[in-house]
């Protein structure tokens, strides 16, 4: 257990996950809820960037690292046993994720150089926060998600290189996503077979998910071998057949690693079901990926991309945040119907997002309405759960 920590300020500052799971939720809204009408051509926003580069640098630069960092400046003080971060080194974090997205709204604005320093500043924060506490508690086990972050960052830096020098961005954002699908990966990999154990015990007698063990780790293994090698694929054309024979064993790994984990089993309680959904669209987006460099069809590489970020990232960050506030709060480990409507924007968002990909004719109104369902789950997440996260539970207060 952490450490007892004292502040007397707001409530939204007394816990890491307060902060970023609330504000990251409504810039998520908003980025999709500005990008879409943008990149129909219906309005433009004052950023130096173009409307896809602009919604791929704040998903994957601004939303991702926002949850991220609420997840585990909770969960490192459980790991450590060291006090969390609260009251105004929190302040600052957050005021620094704040200052990135101001800074890359208002590119146009600002030099590159100057935009790209305002963007990197809370990764490397975060960074040097994480570091200290896994290392004054000797906690060396977690250092694989302190590199997460760090790959994370470099993936930024090279982002906004490659915007400056070349006008688009490859590599970069290849790269932060690949560091974002790793870390659900051992994250995920932890919570949901611990999760869905916990509650099939409880709720459910009978099979239980297998234990971590050498199986495990090798999906893992292959799985972050196949996201580093879809990630330099670009420059390599000769080697696109050995990437996706790669990519096609790696997604093939994940989808038995996951059904090891029971997830038949849990469709009776939806805030543990969620966490099977969101991981499904993880070997599915490796499977897309594979298809797509062995055919070449770019149609298939941008729903696989949207497999990994709508659905993988969308749903099992929703997931953890929904579950991680009610059990924070003193909520009932359940999902009541206005959480269970969340999770299904969400995957409706991500089913009419690859629809749009596969199936470009019908992008104009299938595009609209997948940006509709994000927005309406990340809106109905604020409406929900931003009370619980603006208020101390009645035994703190």
């Amino acid at each position: 257990m952490a450490m007892q920590h004292f502040w007397t300020g707001p409530a939204l500052f007394s816990y890491g996950f307060r902060p970023f799971f609330l504000f990251g939720a409504l810039h998520a809204a908003l980025m999709v809820g500005l990008w879409v009408p943008w990149y129909l051509g219906f309005i433009h926003l004052p950023s130096a960037f173009p409307p896809v580069v602009w919604h791929s640098h704040e998903l994957l630069f601004g939303y991702v690292p926002a949850i991220m960092a609420g997840f585990l400046l909770t969960a490192v003080p459980n790991w450590t046993g060291r006090p969390p971060i609260v009251g105004w080194p929190l302040i600052g974090l957050f005021a620094l994720w704040l200052l990135g997205r101001a800074g890359v709204a208002l590119s146009n604005l600002s030099p590159p150089a100057v935009v790209a320093t305002f963007s990197l500043a809370f990764l490397l924060a975060l960074f040097a926060v994480l570091a200290r506490e896994i290392v004054a508690a000797k906690n060396w086990r977690n250092l694989k998600l302190l590199a997460g972050i760090g790959v994370l960052t470099l993936a930024q830096a090279l982002f906004h290189y490659e915007i400056w020098r070349y006008g688009r961005a490859t590599y970069g954002d290849h790269l932060a996503l690949a560091a974002a699908l790793t870390m659900i990966i051992i994250v995920g990999g932890r919570i949901v077979p611990s999760f869905t154990g916990n509650w099939l015990k409880q709720e459910n007698p009978g099979a239980l998910p297998a234990s971590p063990g050498p199986f495990d780790r090798v999906a893992a293994i292959v799985g972050i071998a196949g996201l580093l090698a879809w990630g330099g694929a670009p420059s390599i054309p000769a080697a696109h057949t050995a990437v996706a024979g790669l990519l096609l064993i790696a997604g093939l790994l994940q989808g038995i690693r996951q059904l090891r984990w029971r997830p038949e089993r849990t469709l009776a309680e939806p805030l543990v079901a969620v966490l099977h959904l969101g991981y499904a669209f993880l070997p599915l987006g490796f499977l897309l990926a594979a298809y797509a460099l062995w055919t070449a069809e770019k149609s298939a590489a941008t729903a696989a991309t949207h497999a990994w970020t709508v659905g993988a990232i969308g749903l099992m960050t929703l997931a953890v945040m929904t579950r991680a506030i009610r059990g924070h709060t003193g909520h009932p480990l359940t999902a009541p119907f206005g959480t269970i409507v969340i999770y299904a924007l969400m995957a409706t968002a991500a089913a009419t997002r690859i629809t749009a990909a596969l199936l470009p004719e019908t992008a104009f109104v299938v595009l609209s309405l997948s940006g509709a369902a994000w927005v309406g789950a990340f809106v109905l997440f604020a409406s929900l759960y931003g009370p619980m996260l603006l208020r101390r539970p009645a035994m703190q207060r």
